[in-house]
């Protein structure tokens, strides 16, 4: 990565964090638009990047909570710290129990499966009045230079967060963000080229397998520890995939260096290049997007292909479309 350009970096973290918030919140169930999450974490980084839409409060809640483990990882942990990013988590949510602790009001905090009769008990969290010496006991040892591995302190900071459990909800988001504040101290930077939820999500039905039975083992947690190294080295060999395309996409502009090309041009080149242009590409929508007449659409096209960077697809009449030239090979 250090061979790239610096907007090639930051276009490869976009990647990472833009996996990490939409992944993390899909192993719980929740769906986040990809586009927005994306443009959610280019507006907080500062990045200018093309085609950046509206998000909404939700999910720029979700985008602040990683943004505050990761960006920030050289601070400590604190109870402060975790409620604000409950509280960001979960921005878009009236419940009273949204930034605070929980309170057992309801009874014990349970992770249960199966229907009425047939319940199955995965998980039972310390009761409520435990929770604040639980976690101050969590906190001293996260923020203490102890002599551990950063790594293993990772796999444990986010096993010893989510079996306390010590939030109503999004337990396991919170986890995670831990887990990734502990990496980003380990690396000594906030930049991320890999996803570690994306991984988890991946594997998830082993992830909530291997957690099941370290907390309801003793207290040797080896399992997990090499559970989350195996998965910690899987998500970085996979994000060489991810970052394929941005090497791609950095060859492509060098053999295009000398091109000339208008800033409508460079823009719906970006969006082909980086994946996020959805459908075809004809010259109405690129009037649309670059709100620009049919007529300079067309120009716009032909120039490309002239350069050798657009080729026409194979159905032409009123349904012509063009893609990047060799770019699918």
């Amino acid at each position: 990565m250090e061979a790239l350009g610096f907007a090639d970096q930051n276009e490869a973290v976009l990647k990472a964090l833009t996996a990490d918030v939409v992944k993390s919140s899909e192993i719980e169930g929740e769906k986040l638009h990809d586009n927005q999450v994306r443009s959610s974490v280019a507006r907080h980084l500062g990045l200018e990047v093309a085609g950046l839409v509206p998000s909404d409060r939700r999910t720029d809640g979700v985008v602040e909570m990683l943004l505050g483990a990761t960006q920030d990882h050289a601070r400590p942990l604190t109870k402060e710290r975790l409620l604000q990013w409950h509280a960001s988590l979960f921005a878009a949510t009236k419940e009273p129990w949204v930034g605070r602790w929980r309170d057992d009001a309801k009874g014990p905090m349970r992770v249960v499966s199966g229907g009425v009769g047939r319940e199955k008990v995965h998980f039972e969290a310390p009761a409520a009045d435990r929770l604040d010496a639980e976690m101050a006991a969590l906190f001293t040892w996260a923020n203490a230079a102890a002599p551990v591995d950063p790594l293993l302190k990772a796999a444990l900071a986010h096993l010893w967060l989510v079996t306390i459990h010590p939030f109503e909800d999004g337990n396991g988001r919170i986890a995670r963000a831990v887990a990734d504040w502990a990496l980003a101290r380990s690396e000594g930077s906030s930049r991320r080229f890999y996803s570690m939820s994306a991984q988890i999500q991946k594997e998830r039905n082993d992830y909530y397998d291997v957690l099941e039975a370290a907390q309801k083992g003793g207290l040797d947690v080896t399992g997990w520890v090499l559970w989350f190294l195996g998965c910690l080295e899987r998500a970085i060999i996979g994000a060489e995939e991810s970052l394929a395309l941005v090497l791609r996409k950095d060859r492509f502009w060098k053999e295009h260096a000398g091109a000339s090309l208008n800033e409508r041009q460079r823009t719906m080149l970006n969006l082909l290049l980086d994946g996020t242009f959805v459908g075809k590409l004809t010259s109405t929508k690129w009037a649309k997007m670059t709100d620009c007449s049919q007529d300079t659409a067309q120009r716009d096209i032909a120039g490309l292909v002239t350069a050798d960077v657009l080729v026409k697809d194979a159905a032409g009449g009123r349904s012509t479309s063009y893609s990047l030239k060799n770019w699918g090979s």
